[in-house]
Order: C-alpha cells, then sequence, then structure tokens
C-alpha cells in the first residue's frame, strides 16, 4: 500500500472549526427528532464501502470476476453516485473534430482521490485542464475500475465524459477471459449486463476494455460479439455512453500490440466506439492507419505516454510533439499518465508544472464551450488551506476534494515581464481566496501604446436570455491606474459590465455585486475579464488582479423560493469512549431529500457537541461546520460529543443547508435540521 493510504480524512473532533454567524432565522418546521441510547456494541460496516479506521465512506474496484458477476448495489453505495449530471457542451462530444482523451494513471490509483467527503491532504494531485480534453479514463490495473465519484463529479462539471476500465493480464487474465469468453453467450452477455449495471448506477459514461494476455481460438472470436453487446446495451441504459478499445491483442488471440489500426485487430475497432493505439508509434504507423480509418479519423486515439517509456517520440515536455503529428493526420489523441508533472517531478511546483505542461500543449488541443445557464464558479481546484463562504473563513486546514472542484477558465501565458508589447499571465492561486481555498491570479502589464488587454475566460456558445445578471467578485493589487470590468461577447457586438456605484441588485446574492444586462436575439460567445488604463502614458502599468467569483444568470428564472430540505434522518450510529476519561465520540450517517440538481453541494453543521474539555456546548451556540456533501447523504465521523450523567440525556442537532446552483442563499428556515436525544443504557442493578 502506498504511503499516501495513510494519510485519511480528520475525524471532525480534529478539524480546526470556526463558526459562522448566521442572520437571525425561524426554526424550520419540519425537524426530525430521534431518540438514541448509547451502546459500544461493534457493529462494523462494510470493508468495501467504508475506511476501517475513520469510517469515512470511500470509492473501490472490484478484483475478479466473480466480484463482478455478483456485484449487487445497496444503500451503501449511494455515497459512491455520481451527483454532478453531464454539462451540455459545444461541439457535442460525438462530432467529427479531433479529440482528447485523458487516461490517468497514478501508482494504481485509490489514493488520497478515494475518500469520498475528502482528505486532509496537504498536497494532493488535482486535474482542472478540462476545457482542453474530451474524454477521462480512470486507470488502473485492478479487473474493473470504478471510477472515483470525485473525478466524475469533477469532470462532468466541465462536460467531459468519464469511463472505468475493464482489465485483464497476463496468465490470471487468460484464465479469466477464458472462464467467460470461450464458451457460450449467455456467460458473456452477463459480464457485459453487469459493466452496463455498474456504469448506469455510479453515473459515469462506459469504459476502456483493455485485453493484454493471450486467447484461445473460441474466446477471441467470441470477443468482438462481447464487445458489440456491451456497446449495444450500454447504448441503450446511457445514450452517448461509450466502449474504447485499446491495441494489445489481436484477432489471433496472439498479444502483440501493433501501434496502429490495422487487419489484424481493426474487428475490435468496428464493434466499439473508438481505438486507443499503444505508444511506440511512429509517422509510418500514422500513414498506415489513416487508410484504415476512413471516415472514423475521430475514433482513432493514438496514444502519448507522458513518462515517454519505450521508443516513443517525445513525451515530458515535448509531449507537444507527438501531438503535433497526431493533429497533422486528423486522429485524436490519448494522453496517458499526465500525473507525470506530480508524480516524477515532484510535489513541489507541482501547481506551475501543470500549468506549464498544458500550455505547451493548448494550441494543439481544441476547446469546448459551456452550453447551459446558469453559470457560476469560484475557481476553487478542488484543495485548499481552508474554506470560506462570502469572504468569511469558516474552516482552517488543508482540505482535497474534487467534487468540490469549480469550472476552471482558459488559461493564459504570453510574453514575460519587461519585454516590449506587454505581458500577460493567468493561473491558479491557493492565496486570498474567496469560496472554497484558491482564486484566479491574473498578473500583466498593459503597453505604452495600448489603452486596455483583454483576458478571454470563458467560451460559451448558447442562445442569451432576454436579461442576464452578470456578477464579479474581485481584489486589484496596487494598481491605482488600472479599471477592471468584464466584457460578454456574442457573435455580433460585445457588452461590457462597467463597475458603477449602484448597481442592479438580486435579493438574496450573497457580497458579489451583479449588473444587468438587456439582450436580443444573441448568442452568447465568449467571457473576458477587461483591465484598461484611467488615462494614457508613456510606460506600461503593472497589474495583479485575483477573481474569486464570477456568475451568469438568466435574470427572468430567479429562484424566490428555495425546497425544503426534507426527511433527514440518521443511521449506521457508532459510539465509541476513550478508556479512562469521560470523552464520548459518535459517529453516524445523515441521508435526506432534496430535488435532483437544484443543489450543487449541502453544507453539514452540528450544535451541542462537545468543547474541547468534554463539556456540552450550549444549543443556543451557533453552529459548527462539520463539511460538505456533493449528495443527500453525509458521514459524520469521530464527532466529539458530551457524555452522559447518570439517570440523565444530551442532546446534538444536525443542520442540512443547500447550497443553490444559481448561488443564491437559502433561508434557514428550509434547512434540514435533526435533533438526537442520547443517554446512557440503565444499569442492570435498575
Amino acid at each position: 500500500m502506498e504511503a499516501g493510504h495513510k494519510r485519511g480524512p480528520e475525524p471532525e473532533l480534529r478539524r480546526n472549526k470556526r463558526r459562522r454567524s448566521f442572520p437571525p432565522a425561524t426554526e424550520s418546521q419540519g425537524a426530525t427528532i430521534l431518540h438514541k441510547t448509547v451502546s459500544y456494541a461493534p457493529h462494523p460496516l462494510p470493508a468495501r464501502q467504508f475506511d476501517r479506521d475513520t469510517t469515512q465512506p470511500i470509492s473501490f474496484y472490484l478484483s475478479s470476476l466473480e466480484e463482478l458477476l455478483g456485484w449487487k448495489p445497496t444503500s451503501d453505495d449511494d455515497f459512491n453516485v455520481a451527483t454532478t449530471p453531464l454539462a451540455e457542451r459545444q461541439p457535442p462530444l460525438h462530432s467529427k473534430r479531433p479529440r482528447t482523451l485523458v487516461c490517468h494513471d497514478m501508482k494504481n490509483g485509490y489514493l488520497e482521490d478515494r475518500f469520498i467527503q475528502g482528505s486532509a491532504a496537504r498536497a494532493p494531485y488535482v486535474f482542472y485542464h478540462w476545457q482542453y480534453i474530451d474524454i477521462f479514463v480512470y486507470f488502473s490495473h485492478h479487473t474493473v475500475t470504478i471510477p472515483p465519484v470525485t473525478w466524475t463529479n469533477a469532470a462532468h462539471r466541465n462536460g467531459v465524459s468519464v469511463l472505468g476500465t475493464f482489465i485483464t493480464e497476463w496468465t490470471d487474465g487468460g484464465k479469466l477471459c477464458e472462464s467467460f469468453l470461450a464458451g457460450e453467450a449467455h456467460a458473456y452477455h452477463a459480464v457485459a449486463e453487469q459493466l452496463v449495471n455498474i456504469a448506469r448506477f455510479y453515473c459515469f459514461d462506459g469504459w476502456l476494455v483493455n485485453i493484454e494476455n493471450t486467447l484461445s481460438e473460441a474466446a477471441v472470436q467470441n470477443l468482438p460479439l462481447f464487445l458489440h453487446r456491451l456497446r449495444e446495451r450500454l447504448q441503450q441504459a446511457l445514450p452517448g455512453g461509450l466502449v474504447i478499445w485499446y491495441d494489445s491483442v489481436l484477432q489471433s488471440g496472439e498479444l502483440q500490440w501493433q501501434n496502429e489500426l490495422n487487419e489484424k485487430n481493426r474487428v475490435f475497432f468496428d464493434a466499439c466506439d473508438g481505438f486507443f493505439t499503444n505508444y511506440n508509434w511512429q509517422e509510418e504507423h500514422l500513414e498506415r492507419t489513416r487508410a484504415q480509418a476512413g471516415e472514423r479519423l475521430a475514433d482513432v486515439y493514438v496514444g502519448i505516454d507522458v513518462f515517454a517509456r519505450g521508443k516513443v517520440v517525445g513525451g515530458g515536455f515535448e509531449t507537444d510533439k507527438p501531438l503535433r503529428l497526431i493533429r497533422k493526420h486528423g486522429f485524436s489523441a490519448a494522453i496517458f499518465a499526465p500525473g507525470w508533472v506530480y508524480e516524477y517531478l515532484g510535489k513541489e511546483g507541482f501547481l506551475q508544472n501543470e500549468n506549464k505542461f498544458w500550455a505547451l500543449l493548448s494550441e494543439l488541443l481544441p476547446t469546448h464551450s459551456i452550453g447551459a445557464l446558469p453559470f457560476s464558479t469560484c475557481f476553487c481546484l478542488g484543495m485548499g488551506t481552508g474554506r470560506f463562504s462570502a469572504g468569511q473563513e469558516e474552516e482552517v486546514g488543508p482540505w482535497y476534494n474534487l467534487s468540490g472542484q469549480d469550472i476552471q477558465p482558459l488559461f493564459t501565458d504570453r510574453g514575460a515581464p519587461g519585454e516590449t508589447g506587454g505581458w500577460l499571465c493567468t493561473r491558479c492561486s491557493l492565496q486570498d481566496a474567496w469560496n472554497g481555498g484558491s482564486c484566479l491570479l491574473i498578473q500583466g502589464a498593459i503597453p505604452p501604446e495600448a489603452d486596455q488587454v483583454a483576458v478571454r475566460l470563458f467560451s460559451f456558445q448558447l442562445p442569451a436570455p432576454p436579461k442576464l445578471f452578470l456578477s464579479l467578485l474581485y481584489k486589484l493589487e496596487a494598481s491605482p491606474e488600472v479599471v477592471v470590468a468584464l466584457e460578454l461577447s456574442t457573435r455580433d457586438t460585445s457588452v461590457s459590465a462597467l463597475p458603477g456605484e449602484d448597481p442592479p441588485s438580486v435579493p438574496s446574492l450573497p457580497p458579489p455585486r451583479c449588473y444587468e444586462l438587456e439582450l436580443k436575439n444573441c448568442i452568447l460567445q465568449d467571457l473576458a475579464l477587461i483591465l484598461s488604463c484611467r488615462q494614457l502614458g508613456p510606460h506600461e502599468r503593472r497589474f495583479t488582479c485575483r477573481l474569486g467569483e464570477i456568475r451568469v444568470l438568466d435574470a427572468a428564472s430567479p429562484r424566490l423560493s428555495a425546497p425544503q430540505v426534507a426527511s433527514l434522518q440518521a443511521s449506521q450510529l457508532l459510539w465509541h469512549k476513550t478508556l479512562g476519561t469521560d470523552q464520548l465520540s459518535l459517529s453516524l450517517t445523515l441521508r435526506w431529500s432534496y430535488p435532483p440538481h437544484q443543489a450543487r453541494c449541502f453544507r453539514i453543521y452540528c450544535q451541542g457537541a462537545a468543547s474541547h474539555g468534554g463539556r456540552p456546548l450550549p444549543l443556543l451556540q451557533e453552529p459548527d461546520l462539520l463539511g460538505q456533501a456533493h449528495a443527500t447523504l453525509y458521514r459524520v465521523g469521530g464527532l466529539a460529543v458530551p457524555a452522559v450523567p447518570a439517570g440523565a440525556s444530551n442532546q446534538v442537532a444536525f443542520f442540512v443547508e443547500p447550497i443553490l446552483n444559481e448561488g443564491f442563499t437559502v433561508d434557514r428556515s428550509r434547512w434540514g435540521r435533526l435533533e438526537l436525544v442520547y443517554s446512557d443504557p440503565p444499569s442492570p442493578s435498575t
């Protein structure tokens, strides 16, 4: 097991939380009151779905054909279901333009990313250049690799499809394949059906199939039929789902990587949505593949190993070389293990190396556009050194949860300080953050001959509603000669939303001010930040601007009343008492109901938990933030609660606050509330 596995979520009793000040509000009328007797009897949770040490929910894989065929979802699997729908995007995935696939392979997977509710990792790996890619594959060498739900949520928010991996390898893989491929059709139908059921239940988008072992004549004859069945059933269950084949075994049953599409492996390409070539190709391989692919050039994903193992073109910071050849021939690209910048170069300077790597490729990678409103981002990377809400710090300490990652902008890096003609750089920063631990840092200079620079942030392709609200939160540092504005481009014109003294406001919006724009029969195209000079002068004007939040909302459909968080319940209670002390801790699962896709996430609070001395805090005190949930359930782990005096009871309250997609605050009366009243069991002598 990797060393990184040992650092998991910190129990609630050890996290450094800060209380949030809430405005006065009417208490919820739908509070649940639950009475429980403290019991120290062991009730172990399923090891597959929960971490043994912390009882926190975890993502998992399946190691054998028996596990695959025996898989049946239970309520404990609900934590692993992705809740973020695949966002609309333009052009759609199935257009004919070349695509970009990223295959994530890092130390056999399931590291800190396996903790569904996040962990306290200080320097985790994050991927955030989603605007350049179309498909994300989570790869490991386990038989059935189910993508961790945090990756699926992050990718779907950015309109990127997510695939798991079905892999068989070497001698054991050969035996596994013979057991379901060499016999009757019902055997491989059953495997295909289970793979479809898993993708449908956990809400990801398909499979990379990788058979890296020799096959008997009977097995290899059935293999295309298995692939066809898998693809057919996946399309029925998940329209737009994908099955991609990896270049490995041949139609003869031999294991022999071809590094191209040819007559020896074409039968598998014909049965699938795409073909992922091996990495040891030269340009002549591409020329032969082009002749084979015909009109399906974009369905061939030419592999690039960023680690540059074997006789490959490029790799590392020269990955642009193979990518240029791939684009020259009109193919899609499959970039394998771009985590090289983290795993090989190291954690120190990771964000700078990540930005450098993708900047080298950006001119060769077509981007995709946002296809629907509302649009909102705080530029959060899914990690940080604290959590913030409306500029107020709610939680201190490192955190990592890709489900909390926001939509990221188009990054710019041109010129350098001191060069004539100005310079501009945008990058993520974990300092001076708003709403989640990161912001967008924009630095540059306006050259003497110009009066402004434009920073293109996001691309849209959607009809504009008659009225828009634009919201911007920013901080301009030591740049008195520079003015900041948003510019929204349509196909015909550009409209600037300039900071004013009294902009229109929207009830219940957090601190960022909103600006109203009226548009008619427009197609939204680009959103840019304009930095302009108050006065022209002979010298360049340098600036540093930190963006904390941008929203683009349809003004015609503000949410007047948020739905009520309903049916808040607690289950799977585990009590623990430290020997020789009065310290009592509680772990439990909270579940509730809420209309699908209306809340971005939920904040979970408690009230009445124990202080550091073990004494109960009064229920009149404001609630403590426990964490965030990205589904309608949350596992509370190791919460310190007051011990129960003999013959008495204690009480702790839990609250669930929905965070709406549009960013509107929700009145406390609409939150969920559960009051847990607990007492010690009666003494046997009474």
